[in-house]
């Protein structure tokens, strides 16, 4: 047997696995990297997070990624040139992580790279019968294992597509497995660039489980905070709190078909983005909004898209835990209008439930990592009007070191 498979057969069989996960969203602020380490797998799994860090973008690496992110039209040369740039670099961050945190490479099993999205196309939005789902994120994972000399698991979302998903949320696999509480009904919320979540009963049935997007969570607030400011997003969401919300405007920005699609859906940037906000401006007559208003505006806008899609599901008489994570949940204009808007549910983050909020979308690639490698049980059966889309676990593409 290849000595490189023989390993992973070894891996797999570990009672205890060592995994690393990586996760770069949409809002392109830096990679975060959690050290895991992870017991069983399916519904048994166990994670402790023994170290994170997120290590920012510089300018230069955020500049180089723009000139492609969420566009029509690009370089394709340098797209082609920034996959393998991007896996070194992504590579390069984890060895330097590991020496800061005094771990050999050679202890570490598996890293789990979900690469840098920098294009995200569902059928929904291309609109294009003879063409499927498709996504696409760069980093190659291959120059992740040689840089770092650890097997690479990659190219999660292109299985999810292959099985007939949207490529994204994945996020539901690893809430099932690590999140689910009989004692409560639980709504991972996790606000990122989009704001996604996904939906744990209390009952824990799997066909019950499902998780989709919900639409814009930081994605607008950002590329304006960036425009009005030297800031790449609104901090402590000041700006926001010192504008007021245009009603005219927010009804405008509310008018995308996106949101009377059914569950399951996805969204990216190349739906909203500056120019989605710009129509929507003359639409409504509101192009002369002064900074703040349009803050204070596309904030509420976030908050209503997403309490409207949780209120879909809920139901009036049942008790639900709401779980925040990703940058949003730093916002506190953000946080606090979804709080009045979901009045009868019980707040907190996920760092009450054991894993930090920021910490949390790279865990849930270590944990698909780990049940590509340990697990594979079927446990979401396909149905496209309400779960979670493809019938088995998203496995990613294997990268060996040599």
């Amino acid at each position: 047997m290849n000595k490189q498979v023989q390993r992973l057969y070894e891996i797999a069989g570990r009672s205890e696995r060592r995994i690393i996960g990586l996760m770069s969203g949409t809002s392109l602020d830096g990679l975060d990297i959690a050290l895991c380490r992870i017991q069983g797998s399916g519904p048994e799994t166990e994670v402790e997070v023994t170290h994170f860090d997120t290590i920012p973008y510089t300018d230069d690496i955020k500049a180089e990624i723009r000139k492609v992110f969420a566009k029509k039209e690009i370089d394709f040369q340098h797209l082609c040139l920034l996959n393998p740039w991007i896996g070194r670099l992504h590579g390069q961050m984890v060895l330097n992580c590991l020496e800061r945190w005094n771990i050999s490479p050679d202890r570490i099993d598996l890293i789990a790279s979900h690469g840098q999205t920098v294009f995200h196309a569902p059928k929904a939005l291309h609109q294009q019968d003879k063409f499927p789902n498709a996504t696409l994120q760069i980093g190659d994972g291959d120059h992740v294992a040689v840089t770092t000399g650890i097997i690479t698991l990659s190219d999660f979302r292109q299985k999810h597509t292959a099985m007939g998903g949207e490529g994204a949320p994945l996020a539901v696999y690893g809430d099932y497995f690590v999140f689910s509480e009989p004692a409560e009904n639980r709504i991972l919320l996790n606000m990122g660039g989009i704001a996604n979540f996904t939906y744990l009963p209390a009952t824990q049935d799997a066909t019950e489980v499902f998780t989709t997007d919900t639409g814009p969570g930081n994605t607008l607030l950002d590329a304006f905070a960036r425009r009005f400011s030297d800031k790449p997003y609104d901090e402590d969401g000041r700006m926001a709190a010192s504008g007021k919300v245009n009603t005219e405007l927010l009804k405008a920005l509310k008018k995308s078909s996106f949101f009377d699609q059914p569950f399951p859906k996805t969204t990216g940037p190349e739906l909203f983005s500056l120019d989605y906000v710009r129509q929507a401006q003359q639409r409504s007559s509101t192009t002369s909004l002064s900074p703040e208003d349009l803050m204070a505006t596309l904030t509420r806008f976030s908050a209503e898209t997403i309490a409207e899609t949780v209120l879909q599901v809920i139901q009036p008489e049942l008790t639900y835990h709401v779980y925040m994570s990703g940058g949003g949940m730093h916002n506190p204009v953000l946080t606090g209008a979804i709080r009045d808007l979901l009045p009868n549910c019980i707040f907190g983050r996920t760092d009450d439930i054991g894993i930090s909020g920021d910490a949390k979308e790279a865990v849930l690639f270590a944990v698909l990592a780990n049940e590509a490698v340990a697990g594979g049980q079927t446990l979401f059966e396909r149905d496209d009007k309400k779960r979670a889309g493809v019938p088995s676990i998203t496995m990613g593409k294997i990268s060996f070191p040599r």
